[in-house]
């Protein structure tokens, strides 16, 4: 008795990303990037507590280009779970689940991200 092959479910190839994808798997990978983000914050508080040469170790490092890149995307990804979470609460009411709905509440989770992004930073400078 041959086997017969099976019929194979359609693969991520052949479906066109949507906004309402992206942002999904989006919100997970920036939950993450906050909970690492978090661990970097708790170094920095240890680093304080331990003393001034630990701090301005880890103050040097974080003042770098490596650092501030991190400290962006870390501020981008809370902005945007932030986001993205009052996306889903108001989900949770039944409200937004019309195709034009989902779409104009994507668009504006990703905007609204981004300008509160924008926002800490020049506020964090304008403070200096």
């Amino acid at each position: 008795m041959a086997a017969r092959p099976r019929p194979l479910s359609p693969h991520l190839q052949v479906y066109r990303p949507q906004i309402t994808t992206v942002l999904s798997i989006t919100h997970r990978a920036t939950g993450v990037a906050l909970a690492v983000g978090t661990l970097m914050l708790t170094c920095w508080l240890v680093a304080a507590a331990t003393g001034p040469t630990a701090h301005e170790v880890l103050q040097v490092w974080l003042g770098g280009i490596i650092g501030r890149l991190l400290l962006l995307g870390w501020t981008f990804a809370l902005f945007f779970h932030l986001c993205n979470g009052i996306r889903h609460l108001l989900w949770d009411t039944g409200w937004g689940f019309d195709l034009k709905q989902v779409d104009m509440t994507g668009w504006t989770v990703v905007a609204a991200s981004a300008v509160l992004t924008v926002a800490a930073w020049v506020a964090a400078y304008a403070l200096r």
